[in-house]
């Protein structure tokens, strides 16, 4: 005789998933805060990548070190306005090095390389976050796809805040080694008069005003770790 479930220890497992998903749904929602930390780590690593697997290193151009490669974070009318922060992946090297990234000089994503890795910076349409014609990541616009607005939602701890105004970065050269700040005004790749190079531990810190992470970079090997609870 074959036995089966009686509909009493059917209802009874029911009730017992409904209660479970109780409990487990509720903890397992969205922390954007978080996800944009993850995301970011991610990106600074392989930036680090990009310096130490391109090098720029040029013996006939004593200013090659400006086209070291970069993470740098900008909040402006591009980005989708003056405090939605978004950031772009980029080696200086065309012209005369300005600091500021033009779609050439823009690193594409590795797994679409139709896209450039921006969540808007410039009046190009190709990178203007509100143009229909944006290139970019629109992940990469930390402000809008993770709540990460305001003046104070990201934040460089002084080892490594060598930038001012509304523009902050990251930048590694051929070893993976992590410097702070712009390197277009760097008179050479290590002058001591215009040092970048990080000598102690960076944190950077993001928050949508309730939820705050800690992004840290050490010097020297630029090694990534979060702190979930800073």
């Amino acid at each position: 005789m074959k036995k089966a479930f009686t509909m009493l220890e059917l209802i009874f497992v029911i009730v017992i998933i409904g209660v479970l998903a109780a409990v487990i749904v509720p903890n397992t929602k969205r922390n954007p805060v978080q996800e944009a930390a993850v995301q970011i780590a991610s990106h600074i690593r392989y930036t680090q990548h990009l310096a130490m697997t391109d090098d720029r290193y040029n013996s006939s151009d004593s200013m090659w070190h400006k086209e070291r490669w970069q993470l740098v974070f900008s909040s402006s009318l591009y980005t989708g306005g003056a405090d939605v922060w978004a950031y772009t992946i980029f080696s200086d090297r065309i012209g005369v090095s300005s600091g500021d990234a033009d779609e050439d000089e823009i690193a594409k994503n590795p797994e679409n390389s139709d896209q450039l890795m921006t969540g808007g910076y410039a009046v190009e349409d190709e990178l203007y976050y509100g143009k229909a014609e944006f290139r970019g990541m629109k992940s990469l616009n930390i402000g809008k796809t993770y709540g990460i607005v305001g003046a104070n939602a990201i934040d460089f701890s002084n080892s490594c805040d060598g930038s001012t105004g509304t523009s902050l970065r990251i930048s590694f050269d051929h070893l993976g080694r992590p410097f702070q700040g712009d390197q277009k005004s760097m008179t050479g790749p290590y002058d001591a008069g215009t040092q970048r190079l990080i000598t102690a531990e960076c944190t950077i810190t993001l928050t949508d005003g309730s939820e705050t992470v800690a992004i840290n970079i050490q010097p020297e090997t630029g090694y990534v770790s979060l702190n979930f609870d800073p």
